[in-house]
């Protein structure tokens, strides 16, 4: 980047600044929105100014995030003031049934509990913006629901539980993240541009090469003028890194996760420390017996087949047998090699996303004898990846989306945006796009994931307008990580981004979010199988409905 188009570019990035503070005023929000900035609701400092993208989504910003600090919302809290006993507290917090106890229930109905914040001095708190999670778990069926958690912002939380099998089962609640540790989530988002950066690897003719610090900010590469900036063609990202000292910016072949940064104070650590952190309350409801009725031991599943565009239900299914039942569709079980292949006959299917969902092409490819990996010779964390039975006509890729990416050592040729690839699909009845992102994105501020979801919007409306007979399923993300880095919260809120950015388009959702978060299984990035087979079924039930 020349001084010039450096001194343009501040130029703009000051003007950006300028609209800010008009909107933190109270006018023209949906202009903020439109640069994809998320002005937080007690948010008084201003972001480093971020370059605005050459692809035109503006129309998608402006409506279906017209109010991203309204989609992001969360309970402000007046923190602990540096007493950590003053924050909330998983072995004091408790919880009781809202009613008389009964000696069983009907099937299809609820049960509702009221749990009191605590902290740990064991005084109720009067506020609430604390992250619990709730099950209703029947360990002898290996089942289990989310329960639905109300803040009351009062201290005080409604919890409610589906009964949807015949049998026993109980209430357990974690306490995720104290509000007062969510403080500190918030505080990160705000302030913070990034918590990570990246390494990038230039090589002269000579093979002699120059490594330097990239991000998606150019504030953030630890340059202020010396900057090489790339922006892809297709949709309009762009990326920044330090100028090497000899070689030039053209010469830039590698990318790699650079370091994490250090963004707490001891005291905030010792909010988000292990022992304060994901924690089950003591047991503050005994076993409920829920009785059969109709002779029926589960809820009836529903009628309609899984189809792209079908409402979500809150929750979305559970577990019974270790089987994932949808409450959305009649989601179908794919047991065997043979069932699976049968589904997938004469089509290909184009996975696009993170690790997490590389774990569907790994277990297709594990599962299915015939659907042999083709080696591409590119970097297994990277891809692309494929698998293929050709007898049937079966293709599976999956392939890593682009910048920000947490990786080994990987050619800059083999990064390509998401947008990049739909663009290169002709779709059609035998074309199956899943999308899975978010993981990568927790260590930037919202506004991030917000510009790419806009361009990725755009590029699935366009391939739907060009064949409408291709089927478009979003993996959400899924729970797993405790840290500033990438909170279960932070999560929380990339699924937020991703069920508004679809909304309104005939695409398909995998809850992947409840689905790692049902069952008493310990949190992973990296569901185990049985979760990951469920979440592979939920998608051929979309692909083969009957």
């Amino acid at each position: 980047m020349s001084n010039k188009q450096f001194e343009d570019y501040k130029s703009l990035s000051i003007t950006q600044v300028k609209w800010y503070k008009i909107v933190v005023m109270g006018l023209v929000a949906a202009i903020w929105v439109l640069y994809c900035r998320v002005s937080w609701p007690d948010s008084t400092i201003p972001h480093p100014p971020r370059p605005r993208p050459a692809h035109n989504s503006s129309s998608f910003l402006s409506r279906a995030f017209a109010n991203l600090s309204h989609l992001l919302s969360w309970p402000l809290t007046p923190g602990d003031r540096g007493d950590i006993l003053a924050s909330t507290s998983p072995q004091t917090s408790t919880y009781h049934l809202r009613g008389p106890a009964q000696a069983s229930y009907i099937l299809g109905g609820y049960l509702e509990a009221v749990l009191v914040a605590r902290d740990h001095w064991g005084r109720p708190k009067t506020h609430g913006g604390d992250l619990f999670r709730a099950q209703l778990l029947g360990p002898e069926l290996k089942a289990g629901v989310p329960g639905d958690v109300q803040d009351l912002e009062n201290g005080t939380y409604l919890l409610s539980f589906p009964l949807l099998w015949v049998g026993r089962a109980q209430v357990q609640v974690r306490l995720i993240h104290s509000s007062e540790a969510i403080g500190v989530l918030r505080r990160i988002w705000r302030e913070e541009g990034a918590t990570v950066d990246f390494i990038g690897y230039f090589r002269g003719p000579t093979g002699y090469e120059e490594n330097v610090t990239c991000n998606v900010n150019p504030l953030l590469t630890g340059e202020e003028e010396a900057i090489c900036y790339y922006k892809d063609e297709d949709s309009g990202e762009l990326w920044f890194c330090a100028r090497p000292l000899t070689l030039p910016c053209d010469s830039l072949v590698g990318h790699s996760a650079g370091h994490y940064w250090d963004v707490t104070t001891p005291h905030e650590d010792a909010l988000l420390a292990w022992n304060v952190t994901d924690k089950v309350l003591p047991q503050g409801i005994g076993i409920v017996r829920v009785s059969q009725e109709r002779n029926r031991k589960l809820v009836p599943s529903p009628e309609k087949t899984c189809y792209p565009g079908i409402p979500a239900p809150k929750p979305s299914g559970f577990y019974h047998l270790n089987v994932w039942h949808s409450l959305a569709c009649s989601s179908r079980s794919f047991p065997t090699a043979n069932s699976i292949l049968g589904c997938l006959a004469s089509r290909i299917v184009h996975m696009m996303g993170d690790s997490t969902l590389r774990q569907w092409w790994e277990y297709l490819r594990d599962t299915v004898p015939s659907l042999k990996p083709v080696d591409l010779h590119g970097t297994y964390q990277v891809g692309p990846l494929m698998a293929v039975d050709t007898a049937r006509g079966i293709v599976l890729h999956w392939r890593a989306h682009s910048w920000p990416l947490r990786t080994l050592r990987t050619p800059v040729a083999s990064l390509h945006s998401v947008v990049r690839e739909l663009a290169g699909l002709a779709g059609g009845p035998h074309t199956v796009v899943v999308l899975g992102l978010g993981a990568h994105f927790t260590t930037f501020p919202p506004s991030i994931f917000a510009r790419r979801l806009a361009g990725i919007r755009t590029a699935v409306t366009a391939l739907l307008a060009r064949e409408p007979r291709t089927l478009v399923v979003i993996k959400l993300a899924n729970t797993g990580y405790k840290s500033v880095y990438g909170s279960d919260w932070f999560t929380l809120q990339m699924n937020r981004l991703l069920r508004a950015a679809f909304s309104g388009l005939p695409v398909a959702f995998v809850d992947a979010w409840e689905m790692t978060s049902s069952l008493a299984l310990p949190d992973s990035i990296h569901p185990g199988k049985l979760i990951v087979r469920n979440e592979v079924d939920l998608l051929l039930s979309f692909i083969c409905p009957t």
